[in-house]
């Protein structure tokens, strides 16, 4: 109704087709990887303008093969026509025949019941027509919204890129996103709630053994750092350094720059553990045998500049936690390194449902100035190895760095035994890859930060009632300590079971009409899918033991995936003979941990690693007996320990 030249391009008069006169043209251009989007949307467009506009005068389609995205629909008030591509999937709509009726009151013709016939269809009304189109395009657009969808949230398939399922499980649960730090990672309240529930049941375990937490500065001078030979070596690469306190604008105006009189006297190193600060502390703290034993512990972050970055695997900015001890004896130290490694081990197997082996590295493979490191390993789905936490015993080597000495109860001067322990969001890359699926992220129930979901499935009428029979089923669980959200949002039931299989949760429990008048909620499991209705009310309305019933459904959860991931590490663990063993299954991709008797020696296992990559996890603790009368797989030499050897992250 106004003049072409204020219509947008897509609205001016159309200059092709049966008549140039009183004609406007709908153009929509649909970007897709084939056409049957378009086709649902022209037949919904067709549907619509044949159907509801009586002044109709033509609709025109062109959906030719080398066009298939371009839909054109004229609009004329002189005349009527019907042109559908020959190469339409359906035989009604490949008609070609025109029907022209001339005369006055076009309009009220085509809505009394104009036909079109052609050779390959029965007689339609207009009328028929517009409906039919119309109910093909909406039910194709569901499909094909349903499958865009689909596409849009693929997550990789494990068999065919491990790597990059592993990152889509990550985004697709939203645990964390890049920042603009390369390296460092910001930590989403998902992933967040996941680390805090490792961090709390961690920090009750810690303080279990008489350990204290404390914190100590977030900045090292680099002087402490060379105090100890081995540590500086071990950490000099990974260091990030500051050498000035402020910046100044630069005399060109060209941003900032670091203001040469602030200059420190002395860098500063960005922790990569705070060993060397701790013992200067220490110190201060030990002067007699009644200050022993020490345990101290820290929450906090440290900073390592790594070249190659993997989400919670390794990046440059970590959370973790660190213990330091000192102790009078040799073997006092020893047994709370032991100690320690046997509570990394009970959270893992516990608390995470990973089962994993602990043991103590080879000389390579330790600790950065340790005497001794133990170690829990465990094997991911494709068989990789994955160092889950690491307890040190440091002999006397910092005791003497830092002179940290105490008078013994004979009143000599002697030198504190020391250990430092830690596990850091490392333990959640774990996590990630022992039980999650193509589907997405799995999580055990002690772990998992939501536990229950309750999804109310409410229709026309009875909303109100549903509504409050979820909201007490809630309290009732939160009143028992299970971990539950209630998903209230005006989302399609499908959408929220997508969402919420997405990012792990447990247990999914619906209630919708039919589920209560029988008192029971609808419930499927996040590992396998199985799912069964639970009854959560008696007849009487009473709501005991529902509580207990939902408990009893995630304590089953939690077994079944630590049993899973046991069965699995268990076949995947190979004890051999022979080093052209081992290098076979490697060279097939065929991994997992390969136990075998080794004769210690350094060269030996640098020729390994260079040769197929495969590195000494650990010595298991629970296998050593059996390396006595054994030969090494490698070198021929008496066997010295039982090693296992795994490609590892």
């Amino acid at each position: 109704h106004s003049p072409a030249t204020k219509l947008p391009k897509y609205m001016r008069p159309c200059t092709r087709g049966p008549s140039r006169s009183h004609c406007f043209s709908i153009l929509s251009r649909v970007n897709t990887n084939g056409c049957k989007e378009a086709r649902a949307i022209s037949r919904i467009i067709l549907g619509v303008f044949i159907v509801g506009t009586a002044s109709l005068a033509a609709v025109t389609m062109f959906g030719s093969v080398g066009n298939p995205h371009l839909m054109q629909g004229v609009l004329s008030r002189s005349f009527a026509s019907v042109i559908i591509s020959p190469f339409h999937p359906s035989p009604l709509l490949r008609t070609r025949t025109l029907t022209r009726p001339r005369g006055p009151n076009v309009g009220a013709k085509l809505a009394e019941g104009l036909t079109i016939t052609s050779k390959h269809a029965p007689r339609y009304s207009m009328q028929q027509l517009g409906f039919s189109i119309l109910r093909r395009g909406l039910s194709a657009s569901a499909k094909q919204g349903k499958a865009i969808e689909e596409k849009q949230s693929t997550i990789t398939p494990r068999d065919q890129d491990y790597s990059q399922w592993y990152l889509d499980v990550i985004s697709e649960a939203e645990l964390i996103e890049n920042s603009p730090v390369k390296g460092c990672m910001v930590i989403r309240p998902t992933g967040m709630a996941l680390w805090e529930n490792i961090r709390d049941e961690m920090d009750k375990r810690i303080k279990a053994t008489g350990t204290q937490n404390a914190y100590f500065p977030l900045f090292i001078p680099q002087s402490f750092l060379s105090k100890e030979a081995e540590h500086v070596e071990g950490f000099a690469k990974e260091c990030a350094v500051v050498t000035h306190h402020r910046l100044r604008n630069r005399p060109d105006g060209a941003g900032l720059e670091p203001d040469p009189d602030s200059k420190l006297e002395e860098p500063l190193i960005v922790r990569p553990t705070s060993e060397t600060m701790i013992w200067y502390m220490f110190k201060n703290w030990i002067q007699s045998h009644r200050d022993l034993p020490l345990k101290i512990n820290q929450w906090a972050n440290v900073v390592r500049w790594e070249l190659r970055t993997r989400p919670f695997l390794r990046s440059a900015e970590f959370l973790w936690q660190e213990g330091h001890t000192a102790h009078a004896t040799e073997k006092e130290a020893i047994a709370t390194a032991e100690e320690m490694l046997e509570v990394y081990e009970q959270v893992a197997r516990d608390l995470l449902a990973i089962p994993v082996i602990p043991g103590k590295k080879s000389a390579i493979e330790r600790f950065a100035g340790a005497a001794d490191t133990y170690t829990i390993e465990a094997m991911m789905q494709n068989g990789w190895a994955l160092q889950s936490g690491t307890s040190h015993f440091l002999g006397q080597n910092f005791a003497k760095a830092f002179d940290v000495q105490f008078s013994s109860e004979t009143e000599n001067r002697e030198f504190v035994w020391a250990t430092s322990w830690g596990v850091s969001t490392r333990l959640l890359g774990a996590l990630i890859m022992t039980h999650s699926d193509d589907s997405g992220l799995v999580l055990p129930p002690k772990v998992a930060p939501v536990q229950v979901v309750l999804i109310p499935i409410v229709k026309a009428t009875g909303g109100e009632e549903i509504t409050n029979c979820v909201s007490q089923l809630a309290a009732k669980l939160k009143a028992a300590g299970i971990r539950v959200h209630i998903d209230d949002r005006q989302l399609r039931p499908g959408n929220k079971y997508y969402h919420w299989e997405r990012r792990g949760v447990p247990f999914r429990m619906e209630i919708g009409a039919r589920d209560l008048k029988k008192g029971s909620a609808f419930c499927a499991r996040r590992i396998d899918g199985k799912k069964s209705p639970l009854q959560i009310k008696t007849e009487d309305g009473d709501w005991t033991d529902v509580a207990a019933k939902v408990q009893a459904e995630l304590d089953s959860i939690q077994t079944d995936m630590l049993r899973a991931a046991t069965e699995r590490r268990d076949a995947n663990t190979f004890r051999l003979e022979t080093y052209d063993e081992m290098k076979a299954k490697l060279s097939k991709e065929e991994y997992g941990f390969f136990l075998v008797p080794w004769a210690a020696d350094d060269a030996n296992e640098e020729a390994i690693k260079a040769d197929c990559r495969a590195t000494i996890r650990c010595y298991p603790l629970k296998s050593q007996a059996e390396a006595e009368g054994k030969t090494c797989f490698y070198s021929g030499k008496p066997a010295t320990h039982m090693a296992i050897f795994a490609r590892a992250y």
